[in-house]
């Protein structure tokens, strides 16, 4: 059956249908309204090997955050299904990642338990129309709703579209080692038996 999810949300804010499989080749399918979001949403599958349908509608006449927050625990919740009982998974994923001018470091440990760190500062309030602030909103969702660790931080960058790529990329990369399936790790990876 694979590492498969499907989640539905439906608010007055949004209405929101994503699908997730872990062991997929990067295919993605992204229509959120909202440009640059679909655009760092289809570098997520790409670089994380994660298959990703996105359909998102959501009161963009207001602005992107409902929508960016939704679809945010929407990933998470299907991070948390796809990953079942997690018997076998690395846990742990992590690297640098530069791009251009930026380099970001990206910590992954899919604990069952949530905390996000984001130490990420901006040159600019928006990318394009997208509110720069809406990446940490989006990942603090993640985090959240997928009850993993996150940490992101920002070693230097001067161009937004950069460091928000960087933080995409990185993210996705290192979710892909955590999720990986080690064949020598038997179990869950944790002396207390579950995660």
């Amino acid at each position: 059956m694979g590492r498969r999810a499907e989640i539905s949300r439906k608010t007055h804010e949004t209405d929101i249908r994503l699908s997730l499989d872990l062991d997929g080749n990067g295919e993605s399918e992204v229509r959120t309204g909202i440009g640059f979001f679909d655009h760092m949403l289809t570098l997520l599958a790409r670089h994380g090997l994660f298959d990703l349908e996105v359909a998102a509608d959501g009161d963009l006449e207001v602005d992107g955050h409902h929508t960016v927050e939704d679809v945010g625990i929407c990933l998470g919740q299907a991070l948390s299904e796809a990953l079942g009982d997690k018997e076998g998974i690395g846990r742990y994923g992590g690297l640098a990642l530069p791009m251009e001018e930026t380099l970001v470091t990206v910590a992954v440990d899919l604990s069952g338990r949530a905390w996000f760190v984001q130490r990420v500062a901006y040159p600019t309030e928006k990318i394009g129309e997208f509110d720069t602030q809406l990446v940490e909103v989006f990942w603090q969702a993640v985090a959240a709703n997928a009850r993993i660790n996150l940490h992101q931080v920002l070693h230097h960058g001067d161009n937004s579209h950069h460091i928000a790529e960087a933080l995409f990329k990185g993210t996705a990369r290192a979710l892909r080692q955590a999720v990986a399936i080690d064949p020598r790790q038997h179990g869950v990876p944790s002396s207390k038996g579950s995660l």
